[in-house]
């Protein structure tokens, strides 16, 4: 948009993008970001460091609907200067407001120079911001938040190992719940970097749509006892869709496979990623609670979100297409719900994934969803 022209309309927010990149469809980033920050200023008003603000329309949504105290709106590109100084100048009335044109490293190895922590830190990338995770958990406050999002698709997927392997440290094979992946092997890295920094580490929203992977994750000052458990490896064998998951804590061999008997199994291995919880369901609970006091603030796309994310917590990190179960089974298969509720009855965990639309999570053995799915509609699996 020209910058002279009207200004957008965001939530409580009035602002011009200027020559800057402004991406309207990642409202709902913006919106959960916004209930993040009032989340945490039940407590107390948050401190936030919007490292990577672009044309400071988060950051402006942060101080007048976030309720925060102070903010720091940085951008690296010295052309955004003038696009925030423009779209902040009205804040001064609702927080203390900082503005700045450094570098991300340069910012937050100054915050850690100086024992500078916030409440909230969103990063915002464009691309891979794995480099800068380490002095971005060391810029989060003791039970503080950072938001962290990537473009980067094709290596957490599988289809660049590769570049997989040097940001993740991890293998990345394809896989069915190709977004969920994702996620996994950014908190998975997090979680490391977190505890080799002595702190620990709990995901408290994450959520994808296949072009940007954004997760919430609190900080605590020491690991839970049983953290590390949630390290581990997911293996898929794409010859008959079985999936296993293993904790790097108690690695064993892999079990064979629905057809290994005829010698075609191939598991592909993926990890180490995140095999916990993606979600903390009551921290989603409240937000949808406050997010019906802001009309404003929460868009229909991410109320719609935020109620399937509180219906699936994220575990356990088995995830199946609806689609798959119908090749299997040779014809329509009985719907998502129908299915979920089958396995329930028989004593499983069973709910629609939350991250990827379409899929049924389960803890239920392969064999068990696919004969289940066949006798529900006369059918017989292949």
């Amino acid at each position: 948009m020209n910058p002279d022209g009207n200004p957008v309309l965001e939530g409580a927010a009035s602002f011009h993008p200027g020559q800057g990149f402004f991406n309207p469809g990642a409202r709902p980033s913006r919106d959960l970001g916004v209930l993040l920050a009032r989340r945490l200023a039940a407590e107390r008003p948050p401190r936030i460091l919007d490292l990577m603000a672009g044309c400071g329309v988060r950051s402006l949504r942060y101080a007048l609907e976030g309720n925060v105290r102070c903010l720091w709106a940085n951008d690296a590109d010295p052309q955004r200067e003038r696009d925030l100084q423009r779209n902040l100048a009205s804040l001064q009335d609702h927080c203390l407001v900082r503005r700045t044109s450094w570098s991300a490293h340069r910012l937050l190895a100054d915050c850690l120079l100086r024992n500078e922590r916030f409440d909230l830190v969103d990063l915002d990338a464009f691309g891979s911001p794995h480099s800068l995770i380490p002095l971005a958990l060391e810029a989060v406050a003791l039970n503080g938040l950072l938001y962290l999002a990537s473009t980067d698709g094709r290596g957490p997927t599988g289809h660049d190992r590769t570049a997989a392997l040097r940001r993740f440290g991890a293998s990345a094979r394809t896989h069915p719940a190709s977004w969920e992946q994702g996620l996994r092997l950014q908190i998975g890295l997090m979680a490391r970097i977190a505890w080799s920094q002595g702190r620990g580490l709990e995901p408290v929203i994450s959520f994808s749509d296949g072009r940007a992977f954004r997760t919430a994750v609190r900080l605590r000052r020491h690991p839970r006892s049983d953290e590390e458990t949630f390290l581990g490896l997911v293996a898929v064998c794409h010859g008959c869709g079985d999936q296993q998951v293993q904790s790097m804590r108690h690695l064993r061999r892999w079990l064979p496979c629905t057809c290994a008997s005829n010698g075609e199994s191939a598991l592909a291995v993926s990890g180490p990623l995140w095999i916990g919880p993606l979600q903390h369901q009551p921290t989603l609970d409240a937000m949808a609670a406050e997010s019906a006091s802001l009309p404003r603030s929460v868009c229909r796309a991410s109320g719609a979100l935020l109620e399937r994310l509180r219906r699936d917590r994220g575990w356990p990190a088995r995830s199946w297409p609806h689609a798959l179960v119908a090749r299997r089974i040779g014809t329509a298969p009985p719907t998502l719900q129908r299915l979920v509720e089958r396995l329930r009855q028989e004593g499983f965990l069973a709910v629609a994934n939350g991250v990827m639309p379409g899929q049924i999570r389960s803890d239920a053995p392969w064999p068990v969803i696919l004969a289940l799915a066949a006798e529900a509609v006369g059918g017989s699996v292949k």
